[in-house]
C-alpha cells in the first residue's frame, strides 16, 4: 500500500524457531519502503497501521450454534445490552464455555468472519453458542446448526 508520502508498506516473514525439522515462520513487523522499493532507514512506521491477514488459532472445537435476537423473552430485561455491556451488534455471540471478548471464527457458515463473545446463556447450556441477530425471524430461520469454531488468541 501506497500513502501519500510516496511510502508503502511491506509485510514479511521472519523464522522464529526450529522446530525438529520444521522452521515455523511468523509476521515480520511491518517495513517502510519507498515506492522504488528501497527501505527507508530510520523512518516512523508508528505512524502507519498494519494489519496480517494470519491469526493465531488457539484451538478449534465443534459446537452447536443456535441463534437469538435482542427481545425480552429470549434475554433478560435489558435485551439490547449485552453481559459485558455492550451494545447488541452484528458479530457479537453468546457464550458460556469462553471468556468474554474471545474472538472466534464459524469458518463453514461464515468463511473469515471474526464473532466476539460479548454475552452469555442461560447456565443451562455449557457447549453451545449463540449468534445475536437482528430480527426473531431470521433467529427462527437459523435453527439449531452443529459447527466447528476456531477460538482466536
Amino acid at each position: 500500500m501506497i500513502n501519500k508520502t510516496g511510502y508503502k508498506l511491506v509485510h514479511g516473514f521472519i523464522a522464529f524457531a526450529l522446530l525438529g525439522n520444521v522452521l515455523a515462520m511468523a509476521p515480520a513487523f511491518p517495513t517502510l519502503v519507498k515506492a522504488d522499493g528501497v527501505p527507508e532507514i530510520g523512518a516512523e512506521s508508528t505512524t502507519f497501521t498494519a494489519t496480517t491477514p494470519f491469526e493465531e488459532i488457539k484451538t478449534r472445537m465443534t459446537v452447536d450454534i443456535t441463534a437469538y435476537s435482542s427481545t425480552p423473552d429470549q434475554t433478560d430485561d435489558t435485551p439490547f445490552i449485552t453481559a459485558s455491556g455492550a451494545h447488541v451488534a452484528d458479530g457479537i455471540v453468546a457464550a458460556n464455555f469462553l471468556p468474554l471478548h474471545t474472538r472466534v471464527k464459524i469458518p463453514e457458515l461464515y468463511g473469515e468472519k471474526v464473532f466476539v463473545v460479548e454475552d452469555r446463556m442461560n447456565r443451562r447450556y455449557t457447549n453451545r453458542m449463540d449468534i445475536w441477530m437482528e430480527t426473531r425471524e431470521a433467529a427462527q430461520k437459523f435453527g439449531l446448526k452443529r459447527a466447528e469454531i476456531v477460538v482466536l488468541k
